[in-house]
């Protein structure tokens, strides 16, 4: 059963009477030079977590590469396409919940005994934020992170300091992973197709973070502080969220960063590890 092609996913919802759903981002990918792509790129062998297997497209060629795939679906109409679908794989196993509210740790621990894992996904566009924002704050116990998004989002995701791009969901991932973009996706290869295009990125998970902080929750405080309002300097971000008065705090972003009129997506993660030490031994005097 080849689910690339736009024929046979129209067979298979005739079979099922499945209409596609606009609310879950249903878009399923015809290109199987991309599947191959996604494959490639989470690895050989170990376990696959896969979010969102829509009616098995990616799930079947990472079955054939993987020792085990489990696959979160939210939607409960695609539990019976996908018995169907992936009848012939019998190291895939289909649980139906919410990613978002789903024990991740306790699902890896107890479906991937001593196997290295990594996670694939084709993301809808309404919650992929949400979604790697929670895979990466998890600190899971998973190897690399492979995700088909929107195109711009996977550039916000690699992006650089002093790009328009760069963002605190960048400093994130920057924090915990080294993030890639693997290929670019036209919108014409799904069914149906998206407004936009799609890219798939991914992001290899650091064994330690990038750069050491004496408070990780007081960095990560910093950084949204610093892109809350993109237009103001970083020393009237920070004196709106931190009780420091303004000529230390602009003394301390001295000391770190250099300008204290600088503005956060200008600051590189060793200037923001270096702040957020400095505003933390300042409040902790």
């Amino acid at each position: 059963m080849d689910l690339t092609s736009p024929k046979e996913i129209r067979s298979v919802q005739s079979k099922f009477g499945f209409t596609f759903k606009k609310g879950l981002g249903q878009n399923f990918l015809t290109s199987r030079e991309t599947l191959d792509e996604i494959v490639r790129a989470t690895g050989q062998g170990g376990g696959i977590l896969e979010i969102g297997p829509g009616f098995g497209t990616l799930t079947q060629p990472l079955a054939e590469s993987a020792e085990k795939v489990v696959s979160i679906e939210l939607d409960e109409r695609l539990l019976p396409v996908l018995d169907y679908t992936l009848a012939g794989y019998d190291n895939v196993k289909i649980i139906h919940g919410d990613v978002l509210k789903t024990d991740l740790h306790s699902l890896i621990k107890t479906e991937f005994p001593d196997m290295s894992v990594s996670v694939a996904a084709n993301l809808p566009y309404y919650i992929t934020t949400p979604v790697i924002t929670r895979l990466l704050e998890e600190k899971l116990p998973v190897e690399s992170i492979v995700v088909m998004v929107q195109k711009e989002v996977a550039e916000r995701l690699s992006a650089r300091e002093g790009t328009k791009d760069y963002g605190a969901i960048t400093v994130l991932c920057r924090y915990c992973t080294e993030p890639e973009i693997v290929t670019v996706v036209p919108a014409s290869m799904f069914v149906p197709p998206p407004k936009v295009d799609s890219a798939v990125l991914k992001m290899k998970v650091l064994p330690e973070p990038s750069v050491r902080v004496k408070d990780e929750k007081l960095f990560f405080k910093v950084v949204k502080a610093s892109f809350a309002q993109r237009r103001k300097t970083l020393l009237n971000c920070l004196c709106t969220a931190f009780p420091i008065p303004k000529p230390d705090m602009a003394r301390l972003i001295s000391d770190a960063a250099g300008n204290p009129s600088r503005r956060g997506e200008t600051l590189s993660l060793g200037e923001f590890a270096k702040l957020s030490d400095l505003i933390y031994e300042r409040m902790n005097v």
